[in-house]
């Protein structure tokens, strides 16, 4: 199955190299240069064509027709921001938080989960009166200041500020918790984290927490959990943030939420990435009595966050997601996938954990099963040789050694297929 490399473009990385600077990273040992994404395909340049089980922006497929539609009919005609009434801001507003718990009852727009976050911390300092901030190890939420230093993935301790506390994240496959108590042992550690912030004589205002970690490695949180950190964290004052990300928008398939499938609601929510199906739109939701005293103290305004055209985009989104039945796709693909992964873990004795529910999955590689030492160079490895053979994805986690899969939600059964035969090929290839 194995098809020629392509070949770099030397000229445009020299540029980009040169333009850029470092700080821009690119994936694979020998990067990319795509032109054309449809479905889950991505073309590059010389028209080698490629399956795509990473992108989680292009929720409901690179360039959907309808999505693109919606953004070039409503560009053509109009696009400003909030302070002018616009029909299809507020009928955006109203299919979203009718998705919603009725408790999470008030929207507003930004462009990106990074700012969508910020909001949610202002909004939580300033109804609470406190500026502390718990959140769980190796998170990622956001590249602002505020949202780079609780996003524990790359900011080590040193450098968080003092009003930063983190607790493991429940993960019951390498955490230290891995028994049947494990959701409220896990909890148990906000209570230590109040306890120091306290010690620097500082209150919680949030707890922060991505109801499936993907920088974690994908992990989803053991039964129980989240309504024990909920109840610990409002105990001490503070609100329950969930950053739905990347679980939102029905990718799990068994909800429509990551906080549902432990039924409980968050007093604010976050999303962005898939909403727009690349167009820059993403939401803080929250309980209105949380914004009414928000609003007695401060304002708030967005230039481009939900403008007409990115709400023509989510409008879009969400019709797709339902006439296209995405999250019963989600759930019947995503199950059919895991389970053949499962069948190949018999075979292969470096698959040591695969987890995940619906088109969000994980793959932790071994290089032994009882000690569970993580082969990071396998699955570094395994990345590049998929690449050869056409299918898409990276590594993810603290040590760099899970396969994420996040494909759009228009991934199908056949593309699993091929998937499959992919990664079996290039297990079979790598060296022992």
């Amino acid at each position: 199955m194995t098809a020629p490399t392509t070949k770099v473009d030397a000229t445009l990385l020299e540029r980009r190299q040169r333009l850029l600077g470092p700080a821009y990273r690119l994936f694979y040992d020998e990067p990319l240069h795509i032109v054309r994404g449809e479905g889950v395909w991505l073309t590059v340049a010389d028209g080698r064509r490629y399956l795509d089980l990473y992108n989680n922006v292009p929720h409901v497929g690179h360039c959907r027709p309808e999505v693109v539609e919606a953004i070039c009919r409503q560009a053509a005609e109009l696009n400003t921001h909030t302070r002018y009434l616009h029909s299809n801001v507020v009928d955006y507003a109203e299919r979203l938080l009718g998705l919603l718990p009725d408790d999470l009852n008030t929207v507003m727009f930004s462009c990106t989960g990074t700012e969508a976050n910020e909001l949610a911390l202002r909004i939580a300092r300033e109804v609470t009166n406190a500026r502390g901030i718990i959140v769980t190890e190796f998170a990622y939420h956001g590249n602002s200041q505020l949202i780079a230093d609780i996003s524990t993935e790359d900011t080590p301790p040193e450098r968080r500020p003092d009003y930063v506390e983190t607790v493991p994240f429940p993960d019951c496959y390498r955490g230290i918790h891995r028994d049947e108590d494990a959701a409220e042992r896990y909890a148990a550690h906000i209570d230590d984290a109040v306890a120091r912030l306290a010690a620097r004589g500082i209150k919680p205002a949030a707890f922060v927490v991505d109801t499936i970690s993907s920088s974690s490695g994908v992990v989803e949180p053991p039964a129980g959990y989240l309504q024990f950190a909920a109840a610990r964290a409002r105990a001490a004052g503070a609100l329950l943030i969930a950053d739905e990300v990347q679980p939102g928008f029905g990718r799990t398939g068994r909800h429509f939420w990551g906080f549902e499938a432990d039924k409980v609601v968050p007093d604010i929510t976050t999303m962005g990435k898939p909403m727009g199906n690349g167009h820059p739109l993403a939401a803080t939701v929250v309980r209105r009595e949380l914004l009414d005293a928000f609003a007695k103290r401060t304002g708030y305004f967005n230039t481009f966050g939900g403008n007409p055209v990115s709400a023509a985009a989510g409008l879009a989104v969400l019709d797709v997601i339902e006439s296209d039945g995405l999250q019963k796709n989600a759930l019947q693909v995503g199950s059919y996938l895991r389970a053949k992964i499962e069948s190949l873990s018999e075979r292969f004795a470096a698959i040591g954990d695969v987890r995940g529910h619906g088109l969000f999955l994980a793959i932790d590689l071994v290089r032994d099963r009882q000690s569970r030492e993580p082969a990071t160079a396998l699955a570094r490895t395994l990345v590049n040789g998929l690449k050869e053979r056409g299918v898409l994805t990276n590594t993810i986690g603290p040590h760099a050694n899970v396969l994420k899969l996040r494909p759009p939600m228009v991934f199908s059964a056949d593309n699993a297929d091929t998937f499959l035969q992919a990664f079996a090929e290039a297990l079979e290839d790598a060296p022992a």
